[in-house]
């Protein structure tokens, strides 16, 4: 069996940072349903650089995140529609959400109401700030929490010009740190004698967690990290133009900066410890600077890589797609339909691989509501009862 087998999540997640959460556990085998307003679906089932398939709700961020979930429309603001996600919730075991804190108590669908019904609910917060503290009841998104958090402030070269990172990391930070989290409730709760769990997961502290040298250092020096672009406080670690693209060169340790400058002809260079390294850091900078113009960033990958010397050529994310590192690599995964097609597409699937029974994508992304009729038919309602709730508008399929 897989991980998650035999496990049922209901996700009422949205954008990227959830669903991303959903997502992990759906691809270790847990049945994801995941539940969208059919008056107001998933903001991110209408972004992507393809317009018609925005048009129709199935955006790329939206695709990259949805595959082995069932897709159920509910309106879960009207009395039947809460009480069919109540009927669902009898049958989970995990429940997450997204939204404002308090905005699902308000519905009657808080931990507090729900454990009542299913003790063993293992139910997953996820908000910007979290359920607590002064400033939980605002709003965030990725951008939101690296200008918050610091990163912003710490990340590019002149701290009059903040720079965030290109790819949205704090989402799927929060989303992975969900997913262990959940993971974690989920063992506690087999230990526990099947009582459940509420998980408070918040962004901003998510932030955090990724920034954990840069707190420390904090605490200890009372210093907030300044921008310092491709530098790092050793020389022999940061970005240097070759002849022709620039690379990143890491000869981190005193051993690999020993090795590059013993390549580099320049023996008199080496340092026997890291003060050293400190002291001398412009000096080695224009030394550098000069030498790795000597070749192409091609050149330097091969030769200091055979040393034993980390370096790679910047490269676009085209260029990583497309290595064959990543075509001998699990974590991208095509399906069998048409090129052009959401039956076809690629995504990612995992970050890492398992030598039995481990991730794994078996059915595409769905439209809104494909499986609402199917679902709510297993929890008991008569046809007769589905086709009152999909007249009133109460579901969508």
């Amino acid at each position: 069996m897989k991980p998650f087998q035999n496990y049922r999540v209901i996700d009422t997640t949205h954008v990227l940072a959830g669903p991303f959460a959903a997502f992990q556990l759906a691809t270790l085998g847990a049945e994801v349903i995941k539940i969208e307003d059919p008056n107001d679906p998933d903001q991110a089932r209408s972004q992507g650089p393809d317009r018609a398939m925005n048009d129709i709700g199935m955006g790329t961020a939206f695709l990259g995140q949805a595959s082995n979930k069932s897709s159920v429309a509910i309106d879960l603001k009207t009395p039947a529609g809460k009480e069919a996600m109540l009927r669902l919730l009898d049958t989970a075991d995990v429940f997450i959400e997204n939204y404002r804190p308090g905005a699902f108590e308000a519905l009657g669908l808080g931990y507090e109401d729900l454990r009542r019904r299913n003790p063993g609910l293992i139910y997953c917060s996820l908000s910007a700030f979290g359920a607590t503290g002064p400033r939980r009841e605002l709003r965030g998104y990725d951008n939101i929490i690296q200008a918050f958090s610091g990163f912003m402030a710490m990340t590019g070269d002149d701290p009059e010009k903040p720079f965030k990172c290109g790819a949205p990391i704090m989402d799927y930070a929060a989303g992975t740190t969900m997913a262990y989290a959940i993971t974690a409730a989920l063992l506690q709760r087999a230990r526990n004698g099947g009582t459940g769990n509420f998980v408070d997961v918040s962004m901003l502290d998510v932030a955090m967690m990724f920034a954990t040298s840069h707190v420390a250092s904090y605490f200890w020096n009372g210093k907030a990290p300044a921008p310092k672009g491709n530098c790092y406080a050793f020389a022999t670690i940061g970005m240097y133009q070759a002849s022709d693209v620039p690379m990143m060169v890491s000869a981190s340790n005193l051993k690999q900066q020993a090795k590059l400058w013993r390549l580099l002809g320049r023996e008199d260079m080496v340092k026997q410890d890291n003060n050293q390294r400190l002291d001398s850091h412009a000096e080695e900078t224009a030394v550098l600077d000069v030498a790795f113009r000597g070749r192409t960033a091609a050149e330097w990958e091969d030769l200091l890589q055979a040393e034993g010397i980390p370096c790679a050529r910047i490269r676009t994310l085209d260029e990583a797609l497309m290595d064959g590192q990543m075509q001998a690599r699990p974590v991208l995964h095509r399906f069998s339909g048409g090129t052009g097609t959401v039956e076809g597409m690629t995504t990612t699937l995992a970050g890492f691989r398992m030598q039995e029974h481990g991730p794994s994508l078996d059915q595409p992304p769905q439209r809104l509501g494909a499986q609402t009729v199917k679902v709510l038919s297993e929890l008991g309602y008569s046809p007769a009862e589905i086709d009152s709730l999909l007249e009133s508008g109460v579901i969508a399929k």
